[in-house]
């Protein structure tokens, strides 16, 4: 077993298989590596000599750019810190000072979210401009080489972020050890003749651990598209040859949505390994494209995996890794019993049956929060790691997903909290009070939902003018915006006078107060014919259960 991401990449130094495919350029693995320790000696001029963190923000698409800053990471010993390109205004410049970023590097088209920010860096460098290619031409002979701290298994090599239940994001520790590690362990043993397609965004461990990283150990080749299209989807995977694609659960449902074409099945994908897609999505891209899809259940902190394996029922996520024991635990630390259902498929013992995601013995492999102890110790408890997520088992013994423990959302795959979007719709001057929260989403994942009480009379509301807002705010995110709007004069509170979420996540969009749909040209309000069809849609996807009776 390589223990370091130096190791994995020395090895392939002398080895002129194809790595990357980009567009129209072609790297070899050769190259790839010489480049990576070009890049791996600019980042030794720019480490920082006041003390302050050796941490360098990467805000650009999926480029091969920003797959060498990674690699000159785990050559140098530095850290990249990958910044999410939808984030926002204040949002973005508290991820940035966050993790102590010294050093940004980004593109051109994302510099002016970098403008007027307090972002704290010290330095901004941009590709194609002056000094930025200056510096790596100074090192332009650099030799392939990795530093002590480089090959140390401990040596920060990524910061990652993730959304948590308070509206401040925190970055995942990943070290250059426990990235080798779950490089090599991953179940997806790509060989040297398959092709990766990734479209998934870099920042998010999805593309480095599900894709890059088999294709690394093995000798594949990485095939890297800019941002994701479902409508370059087909043509990419037969244009690149790929045999292999990682995913997120909304984006397969995008490639579903193109209309269908007769050379679909005319690929060389033999498999796709994701998160999250619907029991129909599944079926349908396994009729369309001839491919079999892998789902498994895990996070960015690597403790655990759950995965569907033969055999596991719609729906469900499956049974946990062998070598990552789960239980589904009450809040006082007790194993919840089975769920038990009556004939028409109502859950009896909900209360008793659902309990969050426990990894058993996992607090070892879990590397903390970056600078966020509090956060730390809230996912500790003894040996074990509390995950945030909330499940329940069958009689059989299977795993099924029912949300989420905090106040969060997972809109697109990504996670983020209700607090500053509330902060963000209450600006507009008709809103008194405004609470966000989840709603299933027909397909997969969630849906953005907003409850305002205005201060007015509810049905003068201009949901027009409330739409122009929301465009209008720099800092809302662009998975934020809320899908479905209930607009009322009286919210719901508890005895302690807080807005009453529960019920309101219980109560959806049904209920006497007028609700509207986002819709590409504004907010439309939602009809009995509309609702029925979401309903159906539900229906379509097997996922009715998610829905309040």
């Amino acid at each position: 077993m390589i223990a370091t991401l130096a190791g994995l990449l020395l090895a392939r130094a002398e080895d002129d298989g194809a790595a990357l495919l980009f567009e129209e350029e072609r790297w070899s693995w050769r190259e790839l590596v010489a480049a990576a320790a070009v890049r791996a000696a600019a980042l030794r001029e720019l480490r920082p000599l006041d003390g302050r963190p050796w941490h360098v923000g990467v805000l650009m698409d999926n480029t091969p750019e920003y797959l060498l800053l990674v690699g000159a990471a785990g050559l140098s010993g530095a850290t990249v810190v990958g910044i999410n390109p939808t984030r926002r205004g204040a949002e973005l410049a508290t991820d940035i000072r966050a993790t102590d970023c010294d050093t940004i590097i980004t593109e051109a088209a994302y510099l002016p979210l970098l403008d007027g920010i307090d972002h704290g860096a010290r330095q901004v460098l941009v590709l194609g401009e002056a000094a930025y290619d200056e510096l790596l031409t100074r090192h332009a002979a650099a030799p392939v080489a990795a530093s002590d701290a480089a090959l140390d298994p401990a040596t920060l090599l990524l910061l990652l972020f993730t959304s948590g239940s308070t509206g401040t994001p925190k970055a995942v520790v990943c070290s250059t050890g426990r990235f080798a590690l779950l490089c090599q362990v991953t179940p997806l043993q790509l060989g040297r003749d398959d092709v990766a397609y990734n479209a998934m965004p870099m920042f998010h461990g999805n593309a480095l651990m599900a894709s890059w990283g088999p294709c690394l150990v093995h000798g594949a080749t990485f095939a890297l598209r800019r941002r994701f299209s479902a409508s370059g989807f087909l043509d990419d995977v037969r244009r690149f040859g790929a045999t292999y694609f990682n995913y997120v659960g909304r984006s397969l449902s995008y490639v579903l949505a193109q209309p269908e074409r007769p050379e679909e099945r005319d690929n060389r994908l033999r498999m796709g390994f994701g998160t999250e897609a619907s029991a129909r999505d599944r079926e349908e891209f396994e009729r369309r494209y001839g491919c079999s899809l892998v789902e498994s259940y895990g996070s960015s902190e690597g403790t655990c995996s759950i995965r569907r394996v033969p055999g596991t029922p719609e729906g469900a996520l499956g049974l946990p890794a062998e070598a990552t024991p789960v239980e589904v635990r009450g809040a006082d630390g007790t194993v919840c019993p089975p769920a038990r259902f009556s004939p028409d498929g109502r859950m009896l013992n909900a209360d008793e049956a659902i309990g969050e995601i426990v990894a058993v013995g996992a607090a070892a492999r879990f590397e903390g929060y970056y600078a966020n102890p509090e956060a730390t110790a809230e996912k500790i408890r003894g040996a074990d790691y509390w995950s945030g997520d909330l499940a329940y088992t069958d009689e059989d013994g299977w795993f099924w997903f029912a949300g989420r423990s905090a106040d969060w959302l997972r809109v697109d795959s990504e996670n983020f909290a209700a607090a500053p979007v509330e902060r963000i719709l209450a600006r507009h001057p008709d809103v008194a009070v405004a609470a966000v929260y989840a709603v299933p989403d027909p397909r997969t994942g969630d849906r953005v939902m907003a409850t305002l009480q205005v201060a007015g009379d509810p049905g003068a509301f201009d949901v027009a003018g409330f739409a122009a807002f929301l465009d209008a705010q720099p800092d809302l995110g662009t998975k934020w915006a809320p899908g479905l709007l209930r607009v009322t004069g009286d919210l719901p509170v508890t005895a302690t006078r807080k807005v009453d979420k529960p019920a309101l996540k219980r109560l959806q969009w049904s209920g006497a107060d007028p609700v509207f749909e986002r819709t590409p040209d504004g907010y439309r309000r939602l009809t009995p014919e509309r609702d029925a069809e979401l309903r159906a849609e539900f229906s379509r996807h097997r996922r009715t259960a998610l829905l309040s009776s």
